[in-house]
């Protein structure tokens, strides 16, 4: 600050910039530029990524991981897959088709953030490397610096896999896709303004006769566990 001063020609002592920063409770120059976890997520939230691995058990007693990933900025969910056993290859392959879709999506990333869990292999990172993606750890036992796709995990356990009897893994990822559609295509977010990751909010109906005469259709999927509500044709 003493220094932007004297390049504009304006003559103050140092100590007069200090007080006045103590007065107005300002930290030191140091602490100001520093950037906090928040403020990366926010600054960097169109070029981040997210994942982490789910468990759960089907009926036929097997326990099955899920690996998704979540983009910060639009929320786009993408189920990468499910298995009984998470192989570094499957993994990997798992992480190969990610990169290739992202390609196709023109979504441009620049970080990966996962936690530390052993099934994640060392090779992972080059694949996302080679794609330019950094990978970047959460701190151990610290869910919160994942905090939005942990937030994922939650909605997913409570609106799906917690309603839902799963037989085995080929319906467990019948009903996963059934989810990602609904929650891309049309559960409202409110972190999106009520919109959807792939649809944007309708424009408000202000005539009077249409809102009285709207008819509305639910569409149930999952035997009813999720519903979609539209507009009759």
């Amino acid at each position: 600050m003493h220094g932007e001063l004297a390049t504009l020609g304006i003559t103050v002592a140092a100590s007069t910039v200090w007080e006045i920063l103590q007065r107005e409770g300002i930290d030191p120059a140091p602490e100001r530029a520093s950037t906090t976890w928040a403020d990366f997520l926010r600054s960097q939230a169109e070029a981040l990524l997210a994942c982490d691995f789910i468990e759960t058990v089907t009926l036929d007693g097997r326990r099955q991981y899920i690996l998704a990933v979540i983009e910060h900025a639009s929320r786009r969910v993408r189920v990468l897959g499910t298995t009984a056993h998470p192989t570094a290859n499957w993994v990997v392959q798992a992480v190969r088709n990610l990169v290739m879709d992202l390609e196709d999506a023109g979504c441009r990333v620049r970080y990966l953030i996962r936690d530390r869990d052993g099934k994640f292999p060392a090779f992972m990172e080059e694949i996302l490397a080679g794609a330019g993606i950094q990978t970047v750890l959460t701190g151990v036992r610290m869910p919160r610096m994942n905090a939005i796709m942990e937030r994922w995990v939650q909605s997913c356990r409570r609106e799906l896999l917690n309603r839902c009897l799963l037989w085995n893994e080929r319906h467990l990822l019948y009903a996963l896709r059934e989810y990602e559609r609904v929650y891309n295509q049309h559960r409202a977010h409110q972190a999106l303004a009520q919109a959807a990751p792939l649809r944007p909010v309708p424009d408000p109906i202000t005539d009077p006769e249409r809102i009285a005469s709207l008819t509305v259709r639910r569409r149930d999927r999952l035997g009813g566990i999720l519903h979609e509500y539209s507009h009759a044709a």
